[in-house]
């Protein structure tokens, strides 16, 4: 192996990159790819089989107020039983409503499965967001890699997760649809999708069987009596909740519709809407591991607001283009930017948390969200009925422009304790792009 590839390769997965780092990495990877499968193919599948954008905008409703809730409950159980069960349930969980979806086609069993398996709620290219899993696997990932590891970390998992949505969304392509199918023909159409969808997520539970819960950090478990609110992150909680509400109110508008929106705007088939996607997840691998260098030359709030700012303002120019492939441009470049962010959020998030309670503020922080993304999905249904197309796109460019002032106002100027401050030391960490002259 020649100097350059190795290079490379010591960037992508370094030496402090431990096994239960390793297996949440390649988890993730699946999940992701399952999640990126379910994000193309289910909105297209339920309008085949009937579904209106307002009976869309509730099936989204449906799954953000049950993944809400079992986020709360898994972030709050898994700092008192341990993240690994969450790790593997949640995961499975998907895999059966993947399954259902397959064989069955009663509305009120799709809206329930759904409910349960948190599946179907796509967000366009993303797949980095996977529901109640991810509480316990930040608070996972944060134990594993402290101090300046931790960014680094968490760009690798957003890389990770980058990578099996850009799998997931030319899988997509396996749904090999044409105009005007009947109900039973769409089934039929979209079943190598839905199972291939179960296949990921089944891996990602069993990959998570191999996980050991770490013990040097926070109490021995048989000290820990019981389910507690996370009081002593409470300051950094309460901003949280603040700016995360505005910014479901924009995800809510358009997030889980974007395939729907291809569909309809431009005529695009699911394997077009997969391509796309899939180059957006090539085109983002960069970015989730440059945002760690990124945050230390700008800072991590202001590189955070940055690109708030530029994704919520990139909406409009978007929604307003001619083509497919216009439109499609700017959602990747979109999305590149987008991905920057990720990963120095999630870490911000982990920093700011006591170590005893790590999973609960990844899932309390996320709460208020999901309830306005909940909202905002019925009331785009309606706008994509009873106003038009674009409207609702629209409308999620001023709320996110609205989040990047506040989260600026909120922590910017707010200097709270750092935890888990790593030694002085002028080196970078093992695998991370030197950035000379940055800090924090």
């Amino acid at each position: 192996m020649t100097d350059r590839p190795r290079a490379w390769l010591h960037l992508l997965w370094p030496q402090w990159i431990g096994p239960n780092l390793r297996i949440i990495l390649l988890a993730r990877l699946t999940i992701s790819a399952a999640r990126a499968i379910a994000g193309v193919v289910t909105a297209l599948y339920l309008a085949a089989e009937g579904f209106s954008p307002v009976a869309l905008g509730f099936l989204f409703f449906a799954v953000t107020a049950a993944s809400a809730v079992m986020a709360t409950l898994v972030g709050l159980l898994a700092d008192r039983f341990g993240r690994k069960p969450f790790l593997i349930a949640i995961p499975l969980l998907a895999a059966m409503a993947a399954v259902v979806y397959a064989l069955v086609r009663d509305p009120v069993v799709l809206f329930v499965v759904a409910a349960v398996g948190t599946f179907g709620r796509g967000a366009g290219a993303g797949g980095g967001s996977v529901g109640p899993y991810q509480p316990a696997e930040s608070a996972f990932v944060a134990e594993a890699a402290t101090g300046k590891l931790r960014p680094a970390a968490f760009g690798r998992l957003a890389f990770f997760s980058a990578l099996g949505a850009l799998a997931g969304g030319l899988m997509a392509a396996l749904a090999h649809t044409h105009p005007h199918l009947s109900m039973a023909e769409a089934t039929a159409v979209y079943r190598p999708a839905f199972l291939a969808a179960a296949l990921l997520a089944a891996a990602a539970g069993l990959m998570a069987i191999g996980l050991r819960e770490p013990t040097a950090t926070g109490p021995p478990a048989r000290v820990r009596r019981r389910v507690r609110w996370p009081h002593r992150s409470w300051p950094a909680l309460w901003r949280f909740w603040v700016t995360n509400s505005v910014n479901g109110v924009a995800i809510g508008m358009f997030g889980p519709f974007m395939s729907y929106w291809l569909y309809v705007r431009y005529g695009a088939t699911p394997g077009e809407i997969g391509l796309l996607f899939a180059l957006v997840n090539l085109g983002s691998l960069v970015s989730t591991l440059a945002a760690a260098p990124i945050g230390r030359r700008l800072g991590t709030v202001p590189a955070i607001v940055a690109v708030r700012a530029v994704t919520g303002v990139m909406l409009v120019p978007m929604v307003l283009a001619p083509s497919f492939w216009m439109a499609g441009g700017l959602y990747l470049i979109r999305m590149v930017v987008q991905r920057i962010g990720l990963p120095l959020r999630q870490s911000f998030t982990q920093d700011l948390a006591d170590p005893e309670e790590r999973a609960s503020l990844a899932a309390l922080s996320n709460l208020p969200a999901q309830g306005t993304m909940a909202g905002s999905q019925v009331l785009a249904g309606y706008l994509f009925d009873e106003v038009g197309m674009a409207a609702p796109f629209e409308l999620a460019a001023v709320f996110q422009v609205a989040n990047a002032v506040l989260y600026g106002a909120l922590f910017g100027p707010w200097r709270p304790g750092q935890r888990d401050a790593p030694p002085a030391s002028s080196a970078e960490p093992d695998g991370v792009l030197p950035t000379p002259g940055a800090g924090l």
